[in-house]
């Protein structure tokens, strides 16, 4: 099963995606400039083998529905979107907001 919902954030709205897989889920919230991403996110893979691209992402832990990425802290993110603020330890939400 696939879910799709808007998700309001305060600087305007985001897409989040709840992707069934047996025996987990791939979770995200996006934005036009980045995402955030339950652990299933390479994050060194992003940075390494796609550094051309610049992807702003960050990865979050510990989650279940699309609204826990919000509360959730920031695990680690790539240089992107360090470059645009988003720190380890910030809520998934703040991450957002810096990548609206």
């Amino acid at each position: 099963m696939i879910r799709i919902q808007p998700v309001r954030l305060e600087r305007g709205i985001a897409v989040g995606i709840m992707v069934e897989l047996p025996k987990t889920r791939a979770l995200s919230i996006s934005t036009e400039k980045g995402y955030v991403m339950c652990g299933l996110l390479d994050v060194p893979f992003l940075d390494g083998f796609h550094s051309d691209r610049q992807i702003v992402a960050a990865r979050v832990v510990g989650v279940r529905e699309i609204d826990d990425l919000l509360e959730a802290r920031v695990r680690d993110c790539t240089t992107a979107a360090a470059a645009m603020g988003v720190r380890p330890g910030m809520t998934g939400r703040e991450a957002l907001e810096l990548m609206l």
